[in-house]
């Protein structure tokens, strides 16, 4: 009878550096490059979180955080004019987004 150990047989011979790069390469095949949003992006962000903002409804924002793309979830409950930044509220709390991370707003309802 053959008692093969499988990936655990493999586990002894990755030694930390190998571990190490492949973790950065896993990271260079994730990176998501920044969306470039010109006048008409950024007015529409505007006019569409201002719309979230007035009628608290669901909304869905889009940031951009180190090379990923982030979906957030809730509704806004405040702009930070001097901070640059919204609070949204979700049902795991309130969350701090600042507005130069922000790619898309989309109002769910």
């Amino acid at each position: 009878m053959i008692r093969d150990r499988g990936n655990s047989k493999w586990t002894a011979m990755m030694l930390s550096e190998h571990v190490r790069e492949l973790r950065k390469w896993m990271d260079q095949d994730n990176y998501t490059e920044r969306p470039e949003l010109n006048e008409w992006d950024l007015q529409s962000i505007q006019e569409e979180l201002e719309l979230a903002y007035k009628s608290q409804c669901e909304t869905l924002i889009k940031t951009w955080e180190s090379g990923r793309i982030i979906q957030h979830h809730g509704i806004v409950e405040d702009i930070d004019l001097r901070g640059l930044c919204i609070e949204l509220k979700n049902p795991l709390g309130t969350e701090i987004i600042r507005v130069a991370a922000i790619t898309n707003v989309q109002s769910l309802e």
